[in-house]
């Protein structure tokens, strides 16, 4: 059964609407992926930068962190493979680069879903190489239904 589950560190969701799951499924869709269990947690700064510094030893401002989380046992099938992860999201960074880049709040927001989506199935930034490859299927996917 698919999942994809929105968590949130403070009791009140911010104001803004959230992008539909289907949109979600839709992206993974388009990648050869279906979802098995997403959960995005959205957090502030401080939550995430914790997150950062406890498991990837960083203690840099971020705006999105993935964990690849398949459940014990779990064999991927390569003609129809699933995603299982935690996808944390700074909700401080969203509001910081939609005024700085002069972005919708809410397509800075699918944009950083996107990239930590992209995350869990194998896509890397590291490089420029893979930047810019992130880059592309991000704004593909924005606009997407």
């Amino acid at each position: 059964m698919v999942k994809i589950n929105y968590f949130f560190e403070k009791t009140t969701p911010f104001k803004h609407a959230l992008p539909t799951k289907k949109w979600i499924l839709n992206c993974l869709y388009k990648e050869g992926w279906g979802a098995g269990n997403i959960n995005f947690i959205f957090c502030s700064d401080s939550y995430l930068q914790k997150i950062n510094k406890q498991y990837l030893g960083k203690t840099t401002l971020t705006d999105v962190i993935s964990f690849e989380l398949p459940p014990p046992g779990f064999k991927q099938v390569p003609e129809n493979p699933l995603v299982f992860g935690d996808v944390f999201i700074s909700i401080d960074r969203i509001k910081e680069n939609h005024k700085r880049y002069k972005t919708i709040f809410a397509k800075e927001l699918k944009r950083v879903m996107i990239h930590g989506v992209l995350h869990l199935i194998g896509f890397n930034d590291k490089s420029s190489e893979e930047k810019l490859l992130m880059r592309q299927k991000e704004n593909t996917y924005i606009d997407l239904k």
